[in-house]
């Protein structure tokens, strides 16, 4: 049944919300952010980014949105893992999550999911770029509470991105303080 098909992936999207971003325990993080929280702060930051450089806004965060969904079958594997484990494909993983879904829903997270991991379009460019800085927001905020192991974190997003307003935004978020929103009117 249809609703029921779509109630279950939902169930299973709610793991999101419970499976933590594993590479922050190696830096001493004792409880880091969970996949679902970075990628709505990272869904956020396509959009704006989108807005800044041309794209679709709503297409941008739609895409971060889903860019992690697969995690609920894998975990977040960190960066350590790769010499161990091959990398899921995401577009693997999305195409069974999404085998019992209504053709178009199925086919609405599949394309999200496979113009993502494809890069090709503006919006995906800006939902890249949004993961990689809102790491690096999350890096300098756990920095700024006496985590001291994040620079690797830090210089893995500033060079992976690909924009110029993320690069303009990560140069501007090193320089600032965490709570400089605060001030900011």
């Amino acid at each position: 049944m249809t609703a029921d098909a779509l109630a279950a992936f939902g169930y299973e999207l709610g793991v999101l919300k419970r499976i933590r971003r594993s590479g922050w325990w190696q830096a001493g993080v004792r409880d880091p952010e969970s996949v679902g929280e970075h990628s709505l702060r990272a869904a956020q930051l396509a959009a704006l980014l989108a807005a800044e450089e041309g794209a679709s806004p709503e297409r941008a965060a739609f895409l971060a949105l889903w860019h992690d969904t697969q995690e609920t079958r894998t975990g977040d594997l960190p960066h350590t893992a790769v010499a161990y484990l091959r990398k899921p494909e995401p577009r693997e993983i999305t195409a069974d999550q999404t085998a019992g879904l209504p053709a178009s829903s199925r086919d609405v997270v599949r394309a999200a999911v496979d113009e993502y991991e494809a890069r090709e379009t503006s919006e995906a460019l800006c939902a890249k770029d949004a993961d990689k800085l809102e790491m690096l927001l999350q890096a300098l905020e756990y920095q700024d509470i006496g985590v001291r192991p994040v620079g690797e974190w830090i210089e893995s997003a500033r060079t992976g991105l690909t924009t110029e307003t993320a690069r303009r935004i990560a140069a501007a978020a090193v320089a600032l303080s965490p709570l400089s929103w605060r001030e900011i009117r």
